[in-house]
């Protein structure tokens, strides 16, 4: 039995072959976790196996400024004993806090002792033996088996001369049980295209030019900051009119999703998933290759390139994250090793009825660290700003989508999965200690307290949480015929009675509008143009409520039909003046939220909303106030929810003088009547709505209103004007 003794140099330590499993502690190293790579990564090309002599090898080695041993291949054993794990990576794998297992795992192209290979390192405890297989070595399963280590982590690995860049492979794994599995590598950077499933080879080495962006992210990603988020499916936003079944690649992306968002005025772009996935249909939810970023749309470099242009253009990019479930693909994480190794052994929590997917086991450590790790990755490698979690609420119920008798309580006996509730926490920790100048985002849609809360404080510590209720009141309020909807003034003001219980994200998503449910402007009643009104006007208080905002591709400007991942959008709709009303309103009010700060600064704060008027049931007519830090960018909206206009309708105001019209929902330019408040209203002492001053203003037909009082200067400047002019 070869002892482990502690290596003080960093690059790639060796250790003898053991075959036997007998444990033994490793030493507890107490030094700062590891933050970079033992080995250096060669960025010139790789020796290829087909050119293999000693010139190469020693044109290679001249390559390194420190002198290196030349030793010919034929000395080289087909798979080298070598590590990268120190004792302390181990500790803390078992332990399950090593946040950069990406570093250690999966393939690293590396150089020893002059030759070019690529180091290889799997989890798999259970194996009776594992070996690399692959086009180098003609998918033999005995060639190169992969060494056990002594000190009983599970894991197999080894050095193999003259692999490098583009090779593909997989993991050869005899289980417990005899039995014979071909997995691909969970680490793996990069896969094939499906339906093929192995692995390659690859690094995500990218000069970035994001610089200044990365210095300043915090001015773009602070709560009291807008964040309006435009969500997409990469796969069906566009495609070429010449080859619509093709994608567009990341490339080809940059050129006009990055002008297009910026021109919108979104502060953010969230992909559904690009991890790599084998089921197009999935849109991206059943991921087997959590740390490869897809290769139908590009290579790693090709996504660092857009989201390096997004960056260079002031805008976020937030990625699509499931921790929640993994398909059982055959060459995936299901029964890696023969057994239970990422999921948990427990049907009734390790398997998910409605997706028929497995759940992660979030009580193991080594699981608990991969998912870490994952997410690291991508803030890490990928520069990405935010992390929308998938279907947390999946997470945190025993009882999610079962019945009663096919669910076992916690320990406390009620329904909460304790370990998911850990890994929650532990997960936004590390994201807020390590990338504070991210968001993590929840998709949750129950009442579960404390989701947005800080672990310090007892919460599940996410920056935002989707704000599902909200979402269905709202469009049930919307879907109602204008004459009804004063018998549901409840479902639109119902909101607020909880709506600072969490730092919420209004979401309008790609689940709204497919299975039967309809587009947005499908969900509208009326004739044509009542229910292009009537969306204007829901985007109109979707903006003005408080909350941050995400809306789906293709909703701002109204496509019609439900959203078909397998084609692009229908853009062709613009030509009209409906859709392109459609899209110039989503515009406006995105660039009026920017600027205006009493719709952003206190989002999340309950001093920053107040109501006007939400008891006038007859005319169904609403109004609030949102407010900033400074009095003076106070704003007053008010909705008129009935195609009837008035005339002279009195609103009070929370200050005295004159206020501007800023917005108007019903402008000509949106495709609406036009009928809106030209010139600035003066406030009278008139005590109207509990307020000692009001304003008469004209309410436009299924329209919103926004005000903004005009500045004292501003007014007095004017009266100069005019006694000029007379």
């Amino acid at each position: 039995m070869a002892k482990q003794t502690k290596k003080t140099d960093t690059e790639l330590t060796a250790a003898k072959p053991i075959l036997a499993k007998k444990e033994t502690k490793p030493k507890v190293t107490k030094t700062a976790l590891p933050g970079s790579e033992d080995a250096k990564a060669v960025k010139k090309p790789v020796l290829k196996k087909t050119a293999e002599n000693k010139a190469t090898i020693k044109k290679a080695a001249a390559q390194n400024s420190a002198p290196i041993e030349i030793i010919p291949n034929n000395e080289l054993k087909a798979v080298e004993p070598y590590s990268r794990f120190t004792d302390f990576d181990i500790d803390l794998f078992k332990s399950g806090k090593h946040y950069k297992l990406y570093e250690k795992f999966g393939s690293h192209v590396v150089e020893y002792k002059g030759v070019v290979g690529t180091y290889f390192a799997v989890w798999a405890p259970n194996a009776q033996y594992v070996s690399l297989i692959g086009n180098f070595n003609g998918w033999n399963k005995g060639s190169h088996t992969l060494n056990y280590r002594w000190d009983a982590s599970g894991i197999w690995e080894g050095f193999i001369p003259n692999i490098g860049v583009g090779e593909t492979y997989k993991y050869y794994i005899k289980s417990s049980t005899g039995e014979d599995l071909e997995k691909a590598d969970p680490f793996a950077l990069r896969w094939e295209l499906p339906p093929h499933t192995a692995s390659i080879v690859a690094d995500t080495f990218y000069e970035w030019d994001d610089k200044a962006w990365m210095a300043e992210r915090y001015k773009y990603t602070a709560l009291d900051k807008p964040y309006s988020v435009y969500e997409m499916h990469i796969g069906s936003w566009a495609r070429s009119p010449e080859s619509p079944e093709e994608f567009l690649s990341y490339r080809q992306l940059a050129e006009i999703l990055v002008p297009y968002i910026k021109e919108m005025g979104f502060t953010h772009v969230e992909f559904m998933p690009i991890m790599e996935h084998p089921y197009y249909p999935s849109w991206g939810y059943q991921i087997t290759g959590f740390f490869a970023a897809s290769c139908r749309y590009g290579t790693p470099q090709d996504l660092m390139f857009l989201i390096e242009e997004f960056h260079k253009a002031g805008i976020g990019v937030i990625l699509d994250w499931v921790p929640s479930h993994f398909p059982g693909d055959m060459h995936g994480l299901y029964n890696f090793d023969g057994t239970h190794l990422y999921e948990h052994a427990d049907l009734k929590k390790g398997f998910h009825p409605d997706w028929k997917s497995y759940i992660f086991n979030y009580g193991r450590n080594e699981v608990r660290a991969f998912l870490i790790s994952n997410a690291i990755f991508w803030l890490e490698r990928y520069h990405i700003d935010g992390l929308r979690v998938d279907a947390v609420a999946s997470m945190l119920y025993l009882d999610y989508s079962r019945n009663h008798g096919e669910w076992d309580p916690n320990e406390f006996g009620g329904n909460e999965n304790l370990d998911a509730i850990s890994f929650l926490k532990e997960f936004n920790a590390t994201v807020y200690s390590n990338f504070p100048d991210v968001q993590t985002i929840a998709e949750e849609s129950t009442s579960f307290n404390g989701v947005s809360r800080p672990v310090y404080t007892g919460g599940l510590g996410f920056g935002m949480k989707w704000m599902m209720g909200w979402m269905h009141d709202t469009i049930d309020y919307f879907s109602q015929d204008p004459i009804y909807r004063r018998y549901h003034q409840n479902e639109f003001t119902f909101s607020l009675i909880y709506a600072f219980t969490e730092n919420f994200m209004l979401p309008f998503s790609h689940d709204e509008v497919v299975y039967g449910k309809k587009s947005m402007i499908g969900k509208m009643p009326g004739d044509d143009w009542q229910r292009f009104a009537n969306l204007r006007l829901l985007y109109s208080y979707m903006f003005t409520h408080p909350g941050s905002k995400l809306l789906f591709m293709g909703s701002e400007f109204g496509q019609s039909a439900e959203w078909d991942f397998q084609k692009s959008l229908d853009w062709h709709l613009l030509q009209y003046e409906s859709h392109q009303g459609m899209k110039e309103t989503v515009k406006a009010l995105n660039h009026l939220y920017r600027s205006e700060p009493a719709l952003y600064e206190k989002s999340f704060d309950w001093t920053g909303f107040e109501w006007i008027d939400a008891s006038n049931m007859n005319d169904s007519v609403i109004a609030y106030s949102r407010k900033g830090i400074d009095s003076a960018n106070d704003l007053v909206i008010v909705f008129n929810m009935t195609p009837v206009a008035h005339y002279n309708y009195r609103i009070g105001v929370p200050a005295a003088g004159e206020w501007q019209e800023i917005f108007n929902s019903d402008q000509t330019k949106f495709w609406g009547s036009g009928l809106i408040n030209y010139e600035p209203v003066r406030s009278e002492q008139v005590a109207w709505h509990g307020k000692e001053n009001s304003v008469s203003i004209t309410t436009p037909p299924l329209g919103a209103a926004i005000f903004k009082r005009v500045a004292a200067k501003a007014v007095e400047s004017k009266k100069t004007k005019t006694l000029k002019t007379k």
